[in-house]
């Protein structure tokens, strides 16, 4: 089947069937390689997208459940408010150890940040809980996320 996706802002056509998770389109058709695969269950946070704006897990969701929604990556993250501030201050603060993680876990702190540009500890924890980081960085990306939101007032 033919679907017509919006991905960072850019119309692409896949030819895959309907219940293909939207990690394996972006990975292997569209060689869109910074979203990650991590457990394929929806557990680690790895392979986080943006789905008209909201943290969605890629790995569980089917390409057709996407429809005109607009889907945005890691790859283009940055072109937004919240994704370059968070990208920023995890430069600033030294956030990555191995990496793996460290794009599920921008997305999910850029739609924190988009959805909620002052949060609070406990909106962090929320939104961040479900991005496993097995190098133990969470101290770094709760000081990152509180840097991005600090700089947003200014």
């Amino acid at each position: 089947m033919t679907y017509a996706l919006k991905i960072n802002a850019t119309r692409h056509t896949v030819d895959v069937d309907g219940d293909t998770p939207l990690l394996w389109v972006l990975r292997d058709v569209l060689k869109m390689t910074g979203t990650k695969f991590g457990c394929g269950i929806a557990l680690c946070g790895a392979c986080t997208v943006h789905i008209d704006g909201v943290a969605t897990r890629s790995c569980i969701t089917t390409v057709d459940s996407v429809g005109n929604a607009a889907v945005t990556t890691i790859e283009a993250v940055g072109l937004t408010a919240p994704g370059r501030k968070i990208q920023e201050a995890w430069l600033d603060l030294d956030v990555v150890q191995c990496g793996y993680c460290q794009s599920g876990q921008i997305m999910s702190a850029a739609a924190l940040l988009a959805s909620s540009p002052h949060p609070t500890d406990a909106e962090i924890n929320d939104a961040m809980s479900g991005n496993v980081c097995r190098c133990g960085t969470y101290n770094r990306i709760r000081d990152a996320i509180k840097q991005a939101a600090e700089e947003k007032q200014q």
